[in-house]
């Protein structure tokens, strides 16, 4: 199946779903639809650099999550509940088969969504994301929970910079926990393996505000098997900096890894 491009005015705007509204921006164009996942508490704007680098030849659409940027709160942050705002945004902005570009937690959401409706994706790039993962124990779940209850104070900060919810630290916490169990290996690789469509890595180096640098290389390293197995599935590029600031000081890579996929595609339609 080969995607019809067609040229959609540019927009900005809220999208209902569910009891919420989610704050969505869309340039418009003709070009390659590139539809933007946002790390778990970020919102929108970490994904400036990647799209001046792609330039005005991509159609780029970002939207901030539910209780993230300037999106509405609501009554479920689960998982399901952000693929269902991914399918209402692809819906109300009437775009077919896009490229899904996703950063950390949205990493995940780009690779199950990519497994669940290949017809429906031209491609994915993980961007430091989608890892599969050791399960956690309840004392480290315990701690999980110590520790954004010890950060709340500062979410307020954090909100201004893109990178907290307006939700309870409790919220936050769940969120987490969930993306764990999500990636635990009994229910990542499964997934990893259905994707059918042509997806890349971009790997980031070091650790995160969450993990040290050697936990989150043996998460890098424990892709290697599903490498393996899945041709649909390669590494586009290593980049020197961390997970936190990999969109700030690589977006190069992460835009020629969307290239990459758009080529891919023309190859193949030709």
């Amino acid at each position: 199946m080969t995607s019809t491009l067609h040229f959609a005015p540019a927009w900005t705007g809220m999208v209902e779903v569910d009891d919420t509204a989610l704050a969505v921006t869309d340039t418009g164009g003709s070009g390659t639809p590139v539809v933007y996942l946002n790390g778990s508490y970020a919102d929108q704007s970490h994904w400036r650099r990647v799209i001046a680098d792609l330039g005005p030849g991509y159609r780029h659409i970002t939207f901030d999550e539910r209780a993230r940027g300037k999106s509405r709160t609501a009554g479920d942050y689960s998982f399901e509940a952000c693929l269902r705002d991914l399918d209402a945004v692809l819906t109300a902005r009437g775009v077919e088969r896009p490229i899904l570009v996703g950063w950390s937690y949205g990493a995940l959401i780009a690779v199950h969504w990519a497994a669940r409706n290949p017809h429906r994706t031209l491609g994915a790039v993980s961007v430091d994301g989608a890892y599969p993962t050791d399960p956690i124990d309840d004392a480290t779940r315990i701690q999980v929970r110590g520790l954004f209850r010890r950060l709340s104070p500062i979410f307020p900060i954090a909100r201004r910079l893109g990178m907290a919810a307006r939700m309870s630290a409790a919220q936050h916490a769940e969120i987490n926990l969930e993306l764990i169990d999500l990636c635990s290996p009994a229910a990542l690789n499964p997934v990893l393996d259905r994707v059918s469509v042509p997806t890349r890595y971009v790997m980031a180096s070091g650790g995160n505000l969450g993990a040290d640098a050697k936990t989150m290389e043996k998460l890098r390293a424990d892709l290697t098997p599903v490498l393996a197995r899945n041709p649909h599935i390669s590494v586009h590029a290593r980049v020197p900096s961390n997970h936190s600031k990999i969109l700030r000081k690589d977006s190069p890579a992460v835009a020629d890894a969307i290239r990459g996929l758009t080529t891919t595609h023309d190859q193949q339609a030709a």
